[in-house]
């Protein structure tokens, strides 16, 4: 390649570069500030001062508030382990022995976390409809934590039912497991998103002992090991 060819590639890369360092800059701290203030009190403005930028600058990469929001929400998530990354023991033992270790993870693991946890948890319980329908799309196409791969490894074990279609099951998992995870962990600090959790009996192992005894009647086949 020419060197004229080499200077004007170079020089046509660099705002490039420039924008997405400033997009991934400004998602940076728009994650803290939501994590911090919640969705319906974050306010662009005040993270485009945080940043000492424009507020139509944020605007210009993300569109709106919302659509800020939303790729927050999937950052956040895509941080966050997937399902079967758990130790080999664990795994090998089965899909409801994930489960029983996913929902027994202490506080003190998600702390690592805890800003893409809160983001997540303002999404699926603190954010308005179309937000909702938004993030349910990017969640079925994506699947980043990987709630389809965790069911076809209970289906092929044999552990979890094949009479059930398993978009069905996934589904079944995202509305239970998963909303039964959220509580658990943040039931406490965010009472305005799970009202219920003190309604709760039992302590916590008892919770999830309940928990794993209710999904396996649901979409488990056979006897517990």
């Amino acid at each position: 390649m020419p060197e004229a060819t080499k200077d004007e590639s170079a020089t046509s890369q660099a705002p490039v570069k420039r924008s997405l360092r400033k997009r991934s800059m400004i998602l940076s701290a728009a994650m803290h500030h939501f994590a911090s203030h919640g969705y319906e009190a974050a306010r662009v403005g005040d993270m485009a001062s945080q940043l000492g930028i424009a507020k139509g600058s944020v605007f210009q990469h993300f569109g709106s508030k919302d659509g800020l929001f939303l790729e927050a929400y999937k950052s956040a998530l895509r941080e966050l382990p997937a399902y079967l990354d758990v130790p080999a023991a664990v795994k090998e033992a089965g899909f409801f022995s994930i489960v029983r270790y996913r929902l027994s993870l202490p506080a003190e693991y998600w702390e690592q976390f805890r800003v893409a946890q809160r983001i997540v948890l303002l999404g699926n319980y603190g954010s308005d409809l179309d937000l909702k329908k938004r993030i349910a799309h990017f969640v079925a196409t994506e699947d980043p934590l990987g709630t389809a791969a965790l069911v076809k490894m209970g289906m092929q074990r044999g552990e979890v039912r094949r009479d059930i279609d398993p978009m069905l099951i996934t589904s079944i998992l995202e509305c239970t497991f998963e909303r039964m995870q959220d509580a658990l962990l943040s039931g406490e600090q965010d009472r305005s998103l799970f009202q219920r959790t003190d309604l709760f009996g039992g302590n916590r192992e008892q919770l999830i002992d309940q928990f794993v005894t209710v999904l396996r009647g649901a979409i488990g086949c056979g006897q517990p090991a």
